[in-house]
């Protein structure tokens, strides 16, 4: 049985976010800068702890802008480190060689990487300190439902009390409790892989570069952090990720500087070694009756191409000046018809995103070699056209999207 929860908060809000993570606090952020008079309460069912690993995630130049124009970015950009060049290589799982057929490099803007890798403590530490007093942040919350009305929306929590808010936001994960609740369904597959995560110190600087190698069971990633240190994601088949996870760190090190084909010289395993499943859930609705879907709860796409994040804080920026224009209006936040507006924004994105990242591991996860060949000619082709490239990266930076109005926060616009 749930113990009750003791702490004091209103039983009425306008918006109600439920998720800790760095998703559900930018969009309290925003809203607690641009939404004047808004009640807001922040849920978690774990608590409000920043975490204690060094995990950290790749932020586009445009999602930076969120911060910035929270007048938070100089703070978390203390311990961020810049992407200034990325390198793509290919090779089957017994080649020796790593060659290199896709190189991205340079400013998207003056002073401005495409961009930058950000300590997941940093993210949150900033905005938990951002919210604290502009937001209710009640944790640890235990929700067993959700109930709507023409009205408002309900959380129903074990120890019987409610929640009720004009709006609730969902930004609770891939695994999303409110998603389910709400009845939205998913489309979507396992991709039979996972990630192993962990931090390595190396021998040799990895001068603000990214690698991303592709083998046949998946795409090898190395970002780089302050220092001689980079955050590792490596894809594997399931059963070969947890052989790996519970090796000893000195049989696995060398692994890990021949896949990386000793690019970056001796290696030594400074954090946990963590594993993830990687699947495609994408909902169906991102919006329902008084609910709007954000982040992972609204889609978790393959980390193959690093936007997983970068999609949700876009959702943020979308969602923020669609419910911040209709407040202005006098109109009911939480309308469907409102909503349905940063549905309609978003869909095509990350429909877009979707389909091109789970067609990227398709196409790279496998050793055939007349695909192999194809692909890499591709690559080879798309390296030698540079205004090609340019928008590609423009693409990756979020500041300039294949379709659709950027949202203002990504321009470094107030609401």
């Amino acid at each position: 049985m749930a113990k009750k929860n003791n702490q004091k908060y209103a039983k009425k809000y306008d918006i109600i976010i439920v998720g800790g993570g760095p998703v559900g606090l930018s969009m309290a952020a925003c809203l607690a800068k641009f939404g004047a008079d808004l009640k807001i309460a922040i849920c978690d069912r774990k608590g409000f702890e920043v975490p204690t690993d060094s995990r950290a995630s790749a932020l586009a130049l445009g999602v930076t802008k969120i911060f910035e124009t929270l007048g938070i970015w100089n703070e978390i950009s203390k311990q961020a480190n810049p992407i200034k060049a990325m390198e793509i290589t290919d090779s089957g799982e017994s080649d020796i060689s790593r060659p290199k057929f896709l190189q991205f490099e340079g400013e998207v803007a003056p002073n401005s990487p495409f961009a930058y890798m950000v300590p997941n403590v940093a993210t949150i530490g900033v905005l938990q300190k951002t919210i604290k007093g502009k937001v209710d942040m009640i944790s640890p919350i235990d929700i067993v439902g959700l109930k709507t009305s023409a009205n408002s929306g309900s959380l129903i929590l074990a120890n019987g009390d409610e929640l009720e808010a004009n709006l609730i936001i969902a930004a609770d994960g891939a695994r999303s409790n409110l998603r389910q609740f709400a009845g939205i369904k998913t489309t979507g597959h396992d991709y039979g892989q996972s990630g192993i995560v962990t931090t390595i110190e190396h021998e040799k600087p990895h001068n603000d570069t990214a690698y991303e190698h592709f083998r046949p069971n998946g795409p090898f990633a190395s970002l780089p952090l302050r220092g001689n240190q980079s955050s590792l994601v490596w894809t594997e088949k399931t059963k070969n990720a947890n052989l790996y996870k519970n090796m000893e760190y000195s049989e696995l090190e060398p692994i890990i500087e021949n896949v990386m084909g000793h690019n970056l010289g001796k290696v030594k395993i400074v954090e946990q070694v963590q594993v993830f499943p990687f699947k495609l859930p994408i909902a169906k609705d991102f919006v329902a009756n008084r609910l709007a879907l954000i982040g992972d709860a609204a889609h978790a796409v393959h980390p193959i191409s690093g936007q997983g994040m970068n999609l949700g804080l876009k959702d943020v920026a979308a969602l923020a000046q669609v419910l911040i224009n209709a407040k202005r209006l006098g109109l009911d936040i939480g309308a469907f018809d409102v909503l349905e507006n940063y549905q309609s924004w978003r869909r095509f994105d990350v429909a877009l995103m979707a389909l091109a990242t789970d067609n990227l591991v398709h196409l790279f996860s496998n050793d055939i070699a007349p695909v192999r060949a194809l692909r890499d000619i591709g690559l080879g082709i798309v390296d030698k056209m540079p205004f090609v490239k340019k928008q590609l990266i423009r693409h990756a930076a979020a500041i300039s999207p294949l379709s659709g109005k950027v949202p203002d926060l990504l321009l470094g616009r107030a609401l």
